[in-house]
C-alpha cells in the first residue's frame, strides 16, 4: 500500500516551489533559495539545473561580485523574455491585453476603450484578436507561451469560463472561455475568472497584501464586486460565483438592482448611487466620480453630503464583511478607491460602530498597490499556475 508521495512527486513539487519563488521575488541566489525553501545545497543545485535545462531559468554569477576573489553563490533568474502568458481584462469601460513574462515582467500592453451598454461578445473578441496578433508578432522566436488568463466583470463559471451573468456588460450565458480558446489556438490553456477575484490574487501575491493571507478586495465601477482570500486561498464557492458582495442586500426597501433584486449594496455605493446623490449624470462613470470627489474637496455642500451618505453605506457593508471573514486587510479598488479616500472617516466610523471589536481591531484599510491593472496582473498569475504545478510538463 502506498503511504506517501513518491520521490518523483516530491521532486516536481520542489521544482514548482523553486520556480514560484523566483517568479515572485525575482533573481535569487542559491543560498537564499536554500534558506527560503528549507532544502539542502545539492538539492537546490539539481533543481536549478533541471529548470535551466527546461529553459525556465538561467544561472550566473551576481553582477556585483564578478571579478572578485572567492566563489560566490550563483544567482537564479526567471527567463522572462522566453517564457510568458497572455493576460486579458474585460471591464465596463475598457479592454486590456498584455504579454507577461515569468517573474511578472510586463512585456507588451494594449488597451482599447469599451463603450458602455449592451454589446455581444464579438465586441470584446474583435479587439482581443487584434491584440493577440500584435503580441504574437513581438514575441521572440522560440519563446514559450504557457497559457492565458482573463479577468471579466461578471459571474464566471470556474470550470470553463462561461459567463453566467454580467449585467454591467450586458451579458448573460456567454461562452467567453470557449471563444478565447478558439481565438488563441488549440493546446493553450485558457482560464477565466471574475475581475475582483483576480485583483485580490494579484495584490496578495505581489501588491499591497503581499504576506497577508486574509483579505477582502472590493472593486467598484458601474457595479461592485469582491475578491476574498482566506488562509491564503481564494474563496470562490462551489461553481466559482462566490464573492458577489455587491449583491449583499443591505437595504430591503432600497432601489432595484441590475441583478433583479432590491437594496443590494451596489445600489448604495456604486457609481450610480454616488452620482445620483450628488445631482450629477448617473451614467458619467469614473470621470463623474472624480468630479464629485473634487467638488466635495472644494466645499460643495451637495457633493459632500453625497460622499458622507455613500461612505456610511460603504462602511456598513465593510463592517459586515469584517465580521464574517475577519480579514487582516480590506482593499478598495476601481472607483471605490476614490470613494474610500474621500470618505475614510465615515467608513471607519461605521466600521467601529458595527464591526465586532475582535474582528475590526487589527484590520487595515488600504488602496491597491497595483492600481488599475491589478485584475490584469491577476489574470497573468492565474495563467502561470499550471506551470508551477508541474514545471517539466511538456504541455
Amino acid at each position: 500500500m502506498r503511504v506517501g508521495p513518491s520521490q518523483e512527486e516530491i521532486r516536481r513539487s520542489n521544482l514548482g516551489a523553486l520556480l514560484r519563488s523566483v517568479h515572485l521575488h525575482g533573481a535569487m541566489s542559491r543560498a537564499d533559495l536554500t534558506t527560503s525553501l528549507g532544502l539542502n545545497r545539492s538539492t537546490i543545485g539539481a533543481l536549478t539545473a533541471d529548470l535551466s535545462a527546461a529553459g525556465l531559468v538561467s544561472e550566473g554569477v551576481p553582477r556585483e561580485q564578478r571579478g572578485r576573489a572567492g566563489r560566490p553563490s550563483l544567482v537564479v533568474r526567471p527567463e522572462s523574455e522566453k517564457v510568458y502568458v497572455y493576460a486579458f481584462a474585460v471591464e465596463v469601460d475598457r479592454i486590456v491585453a498584455a504579454r507577461v513574462g515569468l517573474g511578472g515582467v510586463l512585456l507588451d500592453r494594449f488597451e482599447a476603450a469599451r463603450p458602455r451598454g449592451e454589446h455581444d461578445a464579438a465586441h470584446v473578441l474583435n479587439p482581443i484578436a487584434d491584440f493577440v496578433r500584435k503580441m504574437q508578432a513581438t514575441a521572440p522566436a522560440g519563446a514559450r507561451l504557457i497559457g492565458s488568463g482573463a479577468a471579466v466583470s461578471a459571474m464566471v463559471r470556474r470550470d470553463d469560463g462561461f459567463v453566467r451573468l454580467g449585467p454591467q456588460l450586458g451579458w448573460a450565458d456567454q461562452p467567453l472561455g470557449e471563444a478565447l480558446r478558439d481565438l488563441i489556438g488549440p493546446g493553450t490553456p485558457v482560464a477565466v475568472r471574475n475581475n475582483a477575484d483576480l485583483a485580490a490574487l494579484a495584490e496578495h501575491t505581489r501588491g499591497a497584501a503581499a504576506g497577508c493571507d486574509n483579505l477582502v478586495y472590493l472593486y467598484g465601477d458601474a457595479g461592485v464586486g469582491g475578491g476574498i482570500i482566506a488562509a491564503g486561498r481564494p474563496v470562490t464557492g462551489h461553481g466559482g460565483y462566490g464573492g458577489e458582495v455587491g449583491h449583499m442586500v443591505v437595504n430591503p426597501n432600497g432601489r432595484p438592482c441590475s441583478c433583479g433584486s432590491h437594496g443590494c449594496w451596489e445600489t448604495e455605493i456604486g457609481e450610480h448611487a454616488l452620482l445620483s446623490a450628488a445631482g450629477r449624470n448617473p451614467t458619467a462613470g469614473r470621470d463623474g466620480i472624480l468630479t464629485v470627489v473634487d467638488a466635495a474637496a472644494r466645499g460643495d455642500n451637495t457633493a459632500q453630503a453625497a460622499m458622507r451618505q455613500v461612505g456610511d453605506w460603504l462602511g456598513f457593508g465593510v463592517a459586515n464583511l469584517v465580521n464574517i471573514f475577519n480579514p487582516e486587510m480590506v482593499i478598495f479598488g476601481g472607483t471605490l478607491r476614490e470613494v474610500y479616500l474621500a470618505s475614510a472617516a465615515q467608513v471607519r466610523s461605521r466600521l467601529n460602530r458595527n464591526g465586532l471589536p475582535a474582528c475590526r481591531e487589527h484590520v487595515r484599510l488600504r488602496t491597491p498597490q497595483l492600481g488599475q491593472d491589478a485584475a490584469l496582473l491577476g489574470a497573468a498569475e492565474l495563467a502561470f499556475e499550471p506551470l508551477f504545478a508541474d514545471p517539466l510538463d511538456p504541455a
